[in-house]
């Protein structure tokens, strides 16, 4: 299986950088939920308001995906109705799980691959499912994403790692 060696950014807090960073990040994870809601059950089969979080985090630490994970869902449900409010609780749990996760792999490992994607993307889910399933009562609802969901986790895992290489050579 092959890796790739990259170039991670741990931005601070107190950097323009990190936020103008996340914000991007934010504009991405707002765009491709609206266009994978276009089909029908497209958010819950595809999960696309993780995409950019984890694309973030591991390419510019965990503060950039902090600022994305949490940003990202309240905005989409602000603005376009979605997620529902009674689903943002275990949507941001999740969140922040990934970004943290992706964070730390990136630094611990300091490089890419499909197998340390596929990780930190199980990882989130298994303990964000947990999570859900805490805060709802209802394991049925909570483990949706592993019912439906498998296409998105796939989406993450390699569109993540096509993403993050593509970003490496920029």
């Amino acid at each position: 299986m092959k890796t790739t060696t990259i170039q991670l950014y741990s931005l601070d807090y107190k950097e323009v950088k990190t936020y103008l960073t996340a914000s991007l990040f934010i504009a991405g994870n707002m765009v491709l939920p609206q266009l994978f809601h276009i089909a029908s059950q497209g958010g819950t089969t595809w999960l696309p308001i993780y995409f950019f979080t984890l694309i973030g985090a591991y390419k510019y630490g965990w503060k950039v995906g902090l600022l994305t994970a949490v940003s990202s869902p309240i905005l989409n449900s602000l603005f376009f109705g979605m997620p529902l409010v009674a689903s943002l609780p275990a949507i941001l749990l999740k969140s922040v799980l990934l970004a943290i996760a992706a964070g730390y792999a990136a630094q611990r490992f300091k490089r890419i691959s499909i197998l340390i994607l596929a990780c930190v993307v199980l990882f989130y889910q298994i303990a964000g499912t947990l999570g859900e399933w805490a805060i709802i009562g209802d394991f049925s609802r909570a483990v949706q994403d592993f019912r439906i969901g498998l296409p998105g986790m796939a989406l993450q895992i390699f569109g993540g790692h096509l993403f993050i290489k593509y970003l490496i050579n920029k």
